[in-house]
């Protein structure tokens, strides 16, 4: 297995390319956007200096089966997965803050609870919880949206005194984040896997909102498994969970946390097949599909082949 970490493309119409952390954004005029998923991985907002087989095509068929799971709530970017990897769709003008909705107190929000913080983003947390514990109702702690670097917990009283987002839009992307992270709860509960927390991203094209990037990925969301969460919850016990989590906590396993003067730990190849398999199990779990690969022989040949065929379309 080879893992895809770069594409350079040049396809017809095409005004720009944004490499970012995981994605290779190909603008196609002024109203499309070719998405590739590729097989980089990052964690403490650095890339990793090796790519994981697989991981793009799980991140982009799980968003790609979402995207459509939740077209009801509210309209998405999404016009056809070309291949396993790619995603075409609308191209839209991004909100700068990200809605993340949070079920449990977990990871960052449990490092910052544990630490004293009775608020997260403006919303007050119930004194005596502990990790993993559900909060009695979902909560949202916006995030403003870094070109680089980390991005910064935001309240909504203050995206909206800044001008970051209106008041009408800003309660509307609340409502919408709400809303699928309840639908995204419902499907991961006939799967036998908890949704713990998410974060959603939202842009406007032609004056209506609609839902970009991935959603209910890996990537961009936390899953426990729902199979004896009371019980470890009981006992006190780490919560077994599928998510990037384990990568980073892998990570700060071998000294590494993304600050100044740390060196990325050896990515062994039994560590990147480890992470191999936690994407597709996490695929297989969320989806109830079984994961089939694509063909490894001349992947970014048939890549490019399938956009530069939808294009011509």
């Amino acid at each position: 297995m080879k893992a895809i970490t770069n594409t350079d493309f040049s396809f017809p119409g095409q005004v720009s390319k944004y490499t970012g952390k995981v994605r290779d954004v190909y603008s196609i005029g002024k109203d499309y956007l070719v998405m590739v998923a590729t097989d980089r991985i990052s964690a403490f907002d650095v890339v990793l200096p090796k790519g994981i087989p697989y991981k793009g095509q799980v991140l982009n068929q799980i968003a790609s089966k979402f995207l459509d799971a939740t077209a009801d709530i509210v309209p998405n970017w999404k016009i056809a997965e070309v291949d396993p990897m790619v995603t075409v769709g609308y191209r839209c003008e991004p909100f700068r803050v990200e809605m993340i909705v949070r079920g449990y107190l977990a990871g960052s929000a449990w490092r910052e609870y544990k630490a004293g913080a009775r608020t997260l983003c403006g919303v007050a947390l119930p004194e005596g919880m502990v990790e993993n514990q559900k909060f009695p109702t979902p909560i949202v702690t916006p995030t403003t949206k870094a070109d680089e670097g980390h991005d910064q917990n935001i309240s909504r009283e203050e995206i909206i005194r800044t001008g970051l987002v209106s008041e009408e839009d800003y309660d509307r992307l609340e409502r919408y984040a709400l809303a699928l992270f309840r639908r995204g709860s419902d499907i991961a509960a006939l799967h036998g896997l908890i949704l713990v927390d998410t974060k959603y991203e939202f842009g406007k094209r032609d004056g209506k909102i609609y839902l970009i990037d991935e959603i209910h990925t890996p990537d961009s969301s936390r899953y426990f498994y729902s199979e004896g969460y009371e019980e470890r919850q009981a006992r006190g016990e780490r919560q077994k969970q599928l998510s990037k989590e384990f990568v980073r906590e892998w990570l700060m396993a071998n000294g590494f946390q993304g600050l100044e003067g740390q060196k990325v730990p050896e990515m062994t190849p039994e560590v990147v097949s480890g992470i191999t398999d936690r994407y597709i199990e996490l695929y297989e779990h969320v989806t109830g599909d079984k994961f089939v690969p694509a063909p490894e022989a001349d992947a970014l040949a048939r890549i490019e082949s399938n956009i530069r065929s939808f294009l011509e379309k």
